[in-house]
């Protein structure tokens, strides 16, 4: 098992081959039910993931 320590961008961490929890389905969530959101989270929590994430899916990268 290979974990994410230190990988920054969500087509790094599928290609990588590294333990990741899928979460995608809540982006759809996000998308629907609001207008705004405030991403408030400690450093190295993980925001540059999730926007990288919603990047990949809104950008159509199946392949991933």
């Amino acid at each position: 098992m290979k974990y994410s320590i230190g990988i920054q961008t969500f087509e790094e961490l599928i290609t990588g081959g590294y333990v990741y929890v899928d979460k995608t389905n809540f982006v759809y969530q996000l998308a629907d039910t609001g207008k705004y959101y405030f991403l408030s989270r400690p450093r190295r929590f993980g925001k540059s993931l999730l926007t990288t994430t919603i990047e990949s899916y809104f950008l159509g990268k199946k392949d991933l």
